[in-house]
């Protein structure tokens, strides 16, 4: 995959340089598999700066960045972590280390499978679902993972983003 979508690589680092600057990724630390830290890349949407509140990110997304949400070509890099084996295709979104502490037990049965680019919750409702609702959604993943409902959920992935909905340009 990431052959065929290099050529689309190459354009979008190209035009993040021209009109973000340097750098072109934002690398974030993320839970994985077991809780185990590593570091997601994906393409950066924002303005360069600290997160000091909701709205004031809102005014650090750039025009780029919004089109690179609503097209979710910002996760492109991300299949780097698959590389790497930090990540699979399919499994729950993988969340900031500083959520870890908030977990209850049934919710920290997300962490049990390697987190992935796309899910169960991404594909029923994407951002717009409450955190309750994701989380069940991710734990349902574990009890149903297979072969064939993993291609299900790439799919309906592929589907969702092609008609760009349940897109919250906050979600990073």
């Amino acid at each position: 995959i990431l052959f065929f979508i290099s050529p689309v690589m190459i354009i979008i680092c190209l035009t993040c340089v021209i009109t973000h600057g340097f750098p072109i990724f934002f690398i974030h630390e993320r839970l994985g598999l077991n809780g185990k830290p590593f570091k997601m890349i994906k393409f950066r949407s924002m303005l360069i700066g600290p997160s000091v509140s909701a709205e004031d990110d809102v005014k650090r997304i750039t025009k780029l960045g919004r089109l690179l949400r609503k097209t979710s070509l910002d996760e492109v890099p991300v299949l780097l972590n698959v590389i790497k084996g930090d990540m699979s295709l399919v499994g729950p979104r993988p969340m900031p280390l500083k959520y870890l502490k908030r977990f209850n037990d049934y919710q920290i049965k997300r962490l049990d499978i390697k987190p992935g680019i796309t899910g169960l919750a991404q594909i029923s409702g994407r951002n717009n679902l409450p955190w309750e609702k994701k989380f069940s959604l991710d734990i349902k993943y574990l009890s149903k993972q297979s072969l064939t409902f993993d291609i299900y959920i790439l799919l309906k992935t592929l589907m969702i983003v092609f008609k760009g909905t349940g897109v919250n340009s906050l979600e990073s």
